[in-house]
C-alpha cells in the first residue's frame, strides 16, 4: 500500500516532465501507475492487509492502513476508472493545452490520494487524504483559471467540502477520544455509546454528506461542471463524490443503529434523489443533466448504504459499482460530443446518432444502465435496492413503504432524464437533416472511444454475470446484520415479484414523464419553495462578510490602547472566573523568597516598573523596563538556572537595542500636551493583570499531585539526549519538534518585519567601502595610518566615536569567539545555538553602532534571508536525515573519537540542528539591524541637506 502511494507521488512529480517531453501522449505512461496498482488490488482481493508505522503515538497519529473488502471495491473504482480516464485524456486534450503537465500531475496525485483515503484505518490519516482530495479537486475544477466561472466553481467546491471536512474532523476527535482509539476497525468493532458519540456521528455525517453532494450541500457539484470533462468523469462520477458514500459504508456496521444515523441519511438522501432528478429534467447542458443526475444517484446510494442491513449494503455496493461505470462513461461521451461538435447544448444537436453510431451505442448502453433497464448492472442494482428496502427490519413497515415510494418516484425521474439525454444528444428531433454543429463535426477516433466504450460494455457484462460479481461484494455486505428472510442474491431474474412490478412502473412512468415533459415544464415554480441553493450560498458569504466587517469595526478601531485593554481585560476576567467556580476553596502554599537578596532584587524590579510608567523621557523608560528584565535574569541565576539567566540577559540586551533603533524616529520626550496622563482605570487594569498572572502561577504550582517532571529531566537529558544541559537538550532533542515550529515562526516573523519595512524586498546589503558614495570624512582619521573600522571613515564626524571604534575593533573577535564557545558547549554547559546566536547578534549590533550601515555590510556581506533559509534548511534537514536512516525524526546519534591536542570528542548530531537555530537567530538580528537600522540610516542620509 505504501509503495502504491509512493508510486503515485513520484508519478505526479514526474508528470510535468513527461507531458512536456511526449505531449498529450504522456498520459499513456502515467496510466501505467494506477493500472499496476490495480493489479496489486486484484491480487490481494479477499485478503486483509494491514500496515502500521508508529509516529507520534501520544497524539494518536500512527500511520495505519487497512486493505479489506470495502477498500478493495473502492480501490478498483479509483484505480480502474482512473486508468481509463488518463487514457481518455490523451485524446481529449490537444498538445497546446495550457498547464497540461500540471493537470496530469494533479490527476495522478488525486488517484493516489483517493487510494490512501479508502485504505486509511487511522481517522486522522483518513482526514489528511480527505483534505488532499479537496485541495486537488479545487485545482482540477479551477484548471481554466482565466475563466471567472471556473474560479467561482473551484472556490465554491473548496469552501463547502472544507467546511464539511472541518466538522468531520471535530467528530473524529470526539469519537476517537470517547472510543479510546482513532482506528476505524476498532471503533466499528467496539462502538462507544452515549450522547457524545451521537454528536460525533452527526459531525462526521456532515463531512460525508458535503463530500457526496447531498442536499442541502449539493449545489457545488453542478457548479463543478466548469471543470474539464475528464475531471467530471473521474472526480464527480467514480472517485471523490464516492468518498462520503465510502465513509458511511465504513461506519454502518457499527453505527447504523445510532439514533441520528438513519433519520439523517435516509431523509436527506431521498430529498436529494427527488430534487436533483427534477432539476435534471430541466437542464439543457448535457453535463448539467448528468451532474444533477449524479446528485440524485448519490442520494439513492447514500440511502442504501445508510440503512445498515446486509441486503441493503449489497444493493448499495452494486449501485456504487454500476454508477461508476455508467456515469463515467456518460461524462466521457459528453466530452467527445463537446470535443467534436463544439457544443453540449442538447437543443443544438440533431442526427448525431447517425453521424456517430458507435458513440450513440456506447451512450445508449450506459444510459440504459443508469435508467435501470435489463440486462445491465444498473437494473440488477435497482432490483436489489427495492427488494432490500421492502424486506428490511431496520425500518418500520410504513417507513419502508414510504422509502420505497420515494425511491420509485426518484427512479421515474432517472428514467425520464436518461431518455431525455439520449434523445436530446443523438435523436433526429424535428429536423430533417443534421444540425449545424453535427454537420461540421469530426468523427472521434477509436482510442477516444475506448475508455467510455469499455465501461459501457463492462456494465453490460457485469449485469449478465451478476452472480459472479456478488461473490466479490458479499465479503463487505456480510459485515452487517442480516435481514429477517434469506439473504438476497444478485441475479437478472427473480421471477414475477413486487420489485419487478415496481421496475415496470418506473420504466413506464419515466417514458411517460419524458413524453409529457413540455406540459410538466410549465408547472415550474417562479420562486422555488426551498430556495435556490446557489443564491443561498452567495447570501451566506455576503452575510459572513458583513458580520466580519461589523465585528472588525467594533473591535479594531485603530486605537492600540483600546485593543490592548480589551485583550488584557479578557485575560483578567476569564481565568479568574474559572478559578472561582472550579476551585475547591483550598489555599496555595507559596514560598516568597529564600534569601534577602531575592527580596531586594524584587523591590528594585518593582521600583523600575513604577518609574517606567511615570517617566516622560522615552529612552529612560526603555532602560527602566530593561532593568526589570535584567532583574528577572538575576533571579534565574540565584535559583540555579544559569542557562536561563544567560538567555534572559542576551534577549533583554538585544531588545533594548531594538527599542533604541526605533526610538530614533521619535522625539526624546513625550509631548505633555498630547499625553494621556495618569489614568486610574489603566492603573487598575495593570494591577489586575499582575495579580491574575501571579494567581494563575500560584495555583498551577500547587496543582501538582504527582512527582514533578523536572525531577526526571536531568537523567532523561543525559540518557536520551547525551547532554548535561537540560535546557539545551530539551530544545534540540527531547522537544525538538516544538523548537522546529518555533524557529519556523521566528523566520516568518522576520520575513513579516522585512515585508512591512521594505514593502517589496529586503533592504539590500550596504555597498562595500570601496564602492560607497562620498561623504564627509574625518580628515584626522583619513590621514591616520590606522583604520579601526572601514565603515567608520564614512560616518559624519559629528556622529563618530573613535573610542567606540577602537573598543569594537578589540572586543568584536572576542565576542564572536564567545559566541562559538556558547554554541559548542551548550549541550553540556550554559549556552547553545540560541544563546550563541544572540551573542553573535550582539557583536553585529556593536559593529553597526560603531561603524554604521557600511560597516555592517563589511561584517556580513550576505543577505539576511539567505542566512535564515540556510538555518531552517539545516534544522529541517536534520529531521529528514533521521527518517532516511530509519530513526525517528530529529533523533540524535552520538559519535565519539579522539583528536590530537584536543583529546576525546563526543559529537551529538543534534549539534547540526542547533546550528540551524544559531543561523536563524543571527539572520533575524541582521534583518532587524538592516530594517530598523540601516534602512532608517539611508532615509536620513537622503533627507539630510
Amino acid at each position: 500500500m505504501l509503495a502504491i502511494l509512493l508510486a503515485h507521488a513520484v508519478a505526479a512529480l514526474l508528470a510535468p516532465l513527461v507531458v512536456r517531453r511526449l505531449g498529450r501522449n504522456g498520459f499513456f505512461p502515467l496510466a501505467i501507475v494506477p493500472l499496476a496498482s490495480l493489479g496489486w488490488v486484484i491480487d490481494k482481493w479477499g485478503t486483509v492487509e494491514t500496515l502500521h508505522i508508529t509516529w507520534v503515538p501520544g497524539l494518536s497519529m500512527d500511520i495505519d492502513f487497512r486493505f479489506d473488502a470495502l477498500s478493495a471495491i473502492m480501490a478498483v473504482l479509483v484505480l480502474g476508472v482512473g486508468t481509463l480516464i488518463l487514457i481518455y485524456c490523451a485524446r481529449y486534450f490537444n498538445d497546446d493545452e495550457p498547464r497540461l503537465g500540471i493537470f496530469a500531475a494533479e490527476m495522478v496525485a488525486f488517484a493516489g490520494a483517493m487510494f490512501g483515503l479508502v485504505t486509511s484505518d487511522n481517522m486522522l490519516l483518513l482526514y489528511v487524504f480527505w483534505e488532499l482530495t479537496t485541495v486537488l479537486s479545487f485545482l482540477l475544477v479551477g484548471h481554466y483559471a482565466e475563466r471567472a466561472t471556473s474560479r467561482r466553481a473551484a472556490t465554491q467546491a473548496l469552501l463547502v467540502t472544507t467546511a464539511g471536512g472541518l466538522a468531520m474532523l471535530v467528530g473524529m476527535i470526539i469519537l476517537g477520544q470517547v472510543g479510546g482509539s482513532y482506528n476505524l476497525s476498532e471503533l466499528v468493532a467496539n462502538p462507544p455509546t452515549g450522547w457524545l458519540p451521537s454528536v460525533a456521528i452527526v459531525l462526521i455525517l456532515i463531512g460525508a454528506l458535503s463530500k457526496s453532494a447531498i442536499v442541502p450541500l449539493h449545489f457545488w457539484l453542478p457548479g463543478a461542471m466548469a471543470a474539464p470533462t475528464p475531471v467530471s468523469g473521474y472526480l464527480h462520477a467514480a472517485a471523490m463524490v464516492k468518498a462520503g458514500i465510502y465513509l458511511v459504508a465504513r461506519l454502518a456496521p457499527g453505527y447504523a443503529d445510532s439514533p441520528p444515523w438513519r433519520i439523517t441519511i435516509i431523509s436527506l438522501g431521498l430529498l436529494s434523489m427527488i430534487l436533483a432528478g427534477w432539476r435534471a429534467m430541466r437542464a439543457y447542458d448535457l453535463k448539467l443533466v448528468l451532474a444533477f443526475g449524479t446528485v440524485s444517484q448519490l442520494g439513492f446510494m447514500m440511502v442504501l448504504v445508510g440503512i445498515g442491513t446486509r441486503d441493503a449494503a449489497l444493493a448499495g455496493m452494486t449501485m456504487v459499482v454500476a454508477h461508476a461505470m455508467f456515469k463515467a462513461a456518460l461524462f466521457m461521451v459528453v466530452g467527445i460530443i463537446d470535443h467534436t461538435t463544439g457544443t453540449r447544448d442538447l437543443r443544438k444537436l440533431a442526427h448525431l446518432g447517425k453521424a456517430a453510431p458507435a458513440l450513440a451505442i456506447i451512450a445508449s448502453l450506459a444510459a440504459a444502465s443508469m435508467a435501470g433497464l435489463p440486462p445491465l448492472l444498473g437494473f440488477v442494482g435497482k432490483e436489489a435496492a427495492l427488494e432490500s428496502v421492502l424486506e428490511t427490519n431496520a425500518l418500520g413497515h410504513w417507513s419502508s413503504i414510504a422509502v420505497v415510494t420515494v425511491i420509485v418516484l426518484g427512479s421515474i425521474l432517472t428514467v425520464g432524464y436518461s431518455v431525455r439525454f439520449i434523445w436530446g444528444a443523438f435523436g433526429r428531433k424535428t429536423l430533417s437533416k443534421p444540425s449545424p454543429a453535427v454537420s461540421k463535426m469530426h468523427k472521434p477516433g477509436w482510442l477516444f472511444l475506448f475508455a467510455p466504450g469499455l465501461l459501457a460494455v463492462l456494465g453490460l457484462a457485469a449485469g449478465i454475470l451478476s452472480p459472479q460479481l456478488e461473490k466479490l461484494l458479499t465479503p463487505y455486505s456480510t459485515t452487517l446484520a442480516p435481514g429477517p428472510h434469506a439473504d438476497y442474491h444478485l441475479a437478472l431474474w427473480h421471477g414475477f415479484n413486487t420489485p419487478l412490478l415496481l421496475t415496470c412502473i418506473v420504466i413506464a412512468g419515466g417514458i411517460a414523464l419524458y413524453i409529457a415533459q413540455r406540459q410538466i415544464s410549465r408547472l415550474h415554480f417562479e420562486h422555488p419553495p426551498l430556495g435556490n441553493a446557489d443564491r443561498i450560498y452567495d447570501a451566506t458569504l455576503r452575510g459572513m462578510d458583513t458580520i466580519s466587517m461589523r465585528l472588525t469595526g467594533a473591535t479594531q478601531r485603530g486605537s492600540l490602547p483600546r485593543t490592548q485593554s480589551t485583550i488584557l481585560a479578557t485575560l483578567v476576567v476569564v481565568p479568574l472566573f474559572l478559578l472561582i467556580i472550579d476551585t475547591d476553596g483550598g489555599g496555595v502554599d507559596l514560598r516568597m523568597w529564600d534569601s534577602p537578596i531575592q527580596f531586594t532584587i524584587a523591590l528594585m524590579m518593582i521600583s523600575a516598573a513604577i518609574a517606567a510608567t511615570l517617566m516622560r523621557n522615552r529612552l529612560a523608560s526603555v532602560i527602566l523596563v530593561g532593568l526589570t528584565g535584567y532583574g528577572c535574569g538575576v533571579l534565574f541565576a540565584l535559583h540555579g538556572a544559569p542557562d536561563l539567566a544567560l538567555t534572559q540577559f542576551l534577549v533583554e540586551t538585544l531588545t533594548l537595542v531594538i527599542f533604541v533603533l526605533v526610538l530614533r524616529k521619535f522625539p526624546a520626550e513625550v509631548d505633555e500636551s498630547k499625553a494621556i496622563g495618569f489614568k486610574w482605570p489603566r492603573a487598575a487594569l495593570a494591577v489586575a493583570v499582575g495579580i491574575t498572572v501571579t494567581t494563575i502561577a500560584a495555583f498551577a504550582t500547587n496543582a501538582r499531585n504527582t512527582r514533578p517532571i523536572y525531577e526526571l529531566l536531568p537523567d532523561a537529558a543525559y540518557d536520551l539526549g547525551n547532554g548535561k544541559n537540560v535546557v539545551n537538550v530539551l530544545l534540540v532533542d527531547i522537544r525538538a519538534w516544538d523548537t522546529l515550529g518555533e524557529i519556523s515562526v521566528l523566520l516568518v516573523a522576520a520575513t513579516g518585519v522585512a515585508s512591512l519595512v521594505f514593502r517589496n524586498r529586503r533592504f539590500g546589503i550596504a555597498p562595500r567601502v570601496a564602492d560607497a558614495p562620498s561623504v564627509i570624512v574625518d580628515k584626522a582619521a583619513a590621514n591616520s595610518d590606522t583604520t579601526w573600522l572601514r565603515g567608520g571613515d564614512l560616518i559624519d564626524p559629528r556622529h563618530r566615536s573613535l573610542v567606540l571604534e577602537v573598543t569594537t575593533r578589540l572586543i568584536f573577535p572576542t565576542i564572536m569567539v564567545l559566541s562559538i564557545y556558547f554554541f559548542f558547549s551548550g549541550h553540556n554547559a550554559p549556552g547553545g545555538g540560541f544563546a550563541g546566536g544572540l551573542t553573535a547578534g550582539l557583536a553585529l549590533v556593536l559593529r553597526y553602532l560603531a561603524g554604521g550601515r557600511y560597516e555592517l555590510g563589511e561584517a556580513v556581506p550576505i543577505d539576511a534571508g539567505k542566512i535564515l533559509g540556510l538555518g531552517l534548511a539545516l534544522a529541517a534537514g536534520t529531521a529528514l536525515v533521521s527518517l532516511f536512516l530509519g530513526a525517528p525524526a530529529l533523533s540524535s546519534a552520538v559519535f565519539e573519537f579522539t583528536l590530537p591536542l584536543i583529546g576525546h570528542v563526543k559529537l551529538v548530531t543534534a549539534l547540526f540542528f542547533d546550528l540551524g537555530v544559531y543561523l536563524i537567530v543571527v539572520g533575524l538580528v541582521l534583518d532587524v539591524l538592516r530594517s530598523l537600522g540601516a534602512r532608517l540610516d539611508a532615509e536620513i542620509e537622503v533627507k539630510a541637506p
